[in-house]
């Protein structure tokens, strides 16, 4: 979908602009502007697509990239299209396509070795892991945060922190006691049973987007393409604040929409308390982005950590 409004918005550029449809290189090697030679999808983009389909479904795939000769904002196709890419993929890309310092750092000799052999980081890190731990994602930690966790994606940075959250929760319930191999907490959990598998639940809001892997589903509800026919746990879902802007011109009904959503919010954990369905833990986005691009002010955030 990214790809799809990405081109379209090029082609816009395309027309209202006067985009030459002749590029050039920039002194980088990357491109000045768009150049479509194509409509999309190009014929050759066709073709993959067709070859694909027979092995795997193709429903979504918009262009075949050639990502050999894509740079910066840049995506150039098997056609010979180049396209400004305005979404970096799914923000996935923030420095772009085949930036120095990144083809620099995955070829380095150093590098190779955790390139080529995939670790299991937790059991067998390697040796330089903690350096570079380090000197990388703990530089930019928020304040009062020292420790870090690697995950693959965006989706499964979220399962592990709802797992942790909620097994935070559990130690602190139980009182930080330990658990045996004979314990009724290890002897139901095998079999999805309380109090091995505990009722609980986590608090989303509407129009989140937190992934699509199957825990995090039940809190994503941006889309019902996304959730369609996938079973879903029976957790909370408050509304999520839409705030009137400028911000500075409307502090009174924002104010009050802020206050309206955390009494739901409070609500909501209070009914599922009841039904013993307890909330563990609460996830919530700052940016709304496949909701719509709605934020929401800090005043809100610091309201809803004193749920806890």
């Amino acid at each position: 979908m990214a790809c799809r409004l990405a081109t379209m918005r090029c082609r816009l550029l395309g027309a209202t602009t006067g985009f030459s449809r002749v590029f050039s290189n920039g002194v980088d090697g990357s491109f000045k502007a768009p150049s479509m030679k194509t409509s999309i999808p190009g014929p050759k983009t066709k073709e993959l697509v067709a070859e694909m389909d027979k092995i795997t479904d193709a429903k979504m795939a918009a262009v075949f990239a050639d990502y050999d000769r894509s740079k910066g904002n840049y995506l150039v196709d098997v056609d010979g299209n180049v396209m400004l890419d305005v979404f970096c993929q799914i923000a996935s890309l923030p420095l772009g396509y085949n930036h120095d310092a990144i083809l620099e750092a995955v070829s380095k000799k150093e590098n190779l070795s955790g390139l080529a052999s995939r670790a299991s980081m937790s059991v067998f890190p390697p040796k330089d892991f903690v350096q570079k731990l380090k000197s990388s994602l703990l530089t930019c930690a928020p304040p009062g945060m020292s420790q870090v966790t690697t995950m693959m994606c965006g989706s499964c940075a979220n399962e592990n922190a709802m797992k942790a959250a909620l097994m935070w929760y559990m130690d602190n319930k139980r009182g930080h006691a330990d658990l045996g191999p004979d314990s009724e907490e290890f002897k139901t959990a095998l079999y999805n049973k309380p109090p091995g598998c505990p009722n609980l639940s986590v608090l989303s809001f509407d129009g989140a987007f937190h992934g699509r892997t199957f825990g995090v589903l039940s809190t994503t509800h941006s889309k019902p393409i996304h959730k369609l026919d996938i079973p879903a746990f029976d957790w909370p879902i408050a509304p999520f604040p839409q705030l009137k802007y400028p911000l500075e011109d409307h502090v009174t009904e924002n104010k009050a929409e802020e206050e309206r959503c955390l009494q739901r919010v409070a609500e909501l954990i209070d009914e599922y308390n009841a039904r013993e369905k307890f909330v563990g833990a609460a996830i919530v986005e700052p940016i709304q982005s496949e909701g719509g691009q709605i934020g929401v002010q800090w005043s809100l955030l610091v309201n809803l950590d004193l749920f806890r």
